[in-house]
């Protein structure tokens, strides 16, 4: 059987609910005096794999997380 493939969504979504944190709490964090960022706004980028690789950096980042790049 195939195995399904895990969307970015599913991955970043696992990320934030381990690390004990809620979308929500994240969508707060990601906003500066410039911009908020809404949790719909941020649902709406995950789910069409729209999200910029500074914001899932910033993510990674809120949650603890450092992301690297290792050779397969």
């Amino acid at each position: 059987m195939k195995e399904k493939e895990q969307t970015i969504k599913d991955e970043i979504k696992g990320y934030i609910t381990f690390s004990g944190w809620q979308m929500g709490e994240v969508a707060n964090r990601l906003s500066d005096r410039k911009s908020k960022v809404a949790l719909q706004n941020l649902s709406n980028k995950l789910t069409k794999e729209t999200i910029r690789y500074s914001e899932v950096k910033k993510i990674a980042d809120i949650l603890g997380y450092e992301i690297r790049w290792e050779k397969k």
